[in-house]
């Protein structure tokens, strides 16, 4: 698949897709989110939604990500392995540009939810996150 030059809701859909396909199988993140997740396709399309929100700014997504998260057992290392998973799907996906910004979206709103549920920052991480969702 040839990598897309922008961000679209295709690119979105497809990018989600591959993505939680990977954190299902990932053996640090996967039993996590196995507890947490038992509608897979609902979820999915929740997170396209959210996502399509941060990159389009369409506001298609009403939830609250901190209060989805406080309620597991989320732990610091589960946040860089997020990340590295993330990284590796979108820069697959998507070309420099593009991969740059999703990068930067995630790791802003990796930064806010590790201070809103009280977990340490990566050594180097800035120390404040940025919403992004809600311009």
């Amino acid at each position: 698949m040839e990598r897309s030059a922008s961000i679209d809701e295709r690119s979105l859909a497809i990018l989600v897709d591959r993505f939680y396909d990977k954190v299902r199988a990932d053996p640090a993140l996967g039993p996590v989110f196995d507890v947490a997740v038992h509608d897979w396709d609902g979820h999915k399309r929740t997170l396209v939604s959210f996502w399509s929100s941060v990159a389009l700014g369409t506001q298609r997504y009403r939830g609250s990500p901190m209060s989805a998260h406080r309620a597991h057992p989320i732990r610091g290392e589960h946040f860089d392995r997020w990340l590295v998973l993330w990284r590796e799907t979108v820069e697959e996906l998507f070309e420099e540009v593009p991969a740059a910004r999703m990068i930067e979206y995630a790791e802003r709103i990796g930064r806010s939810l590790r201070m809103g549920l009280g977990l340490s920052a990566r050594p180097g991480s800035h120390p404040l996150g940025i919403p992004v969702v809600g311009r």
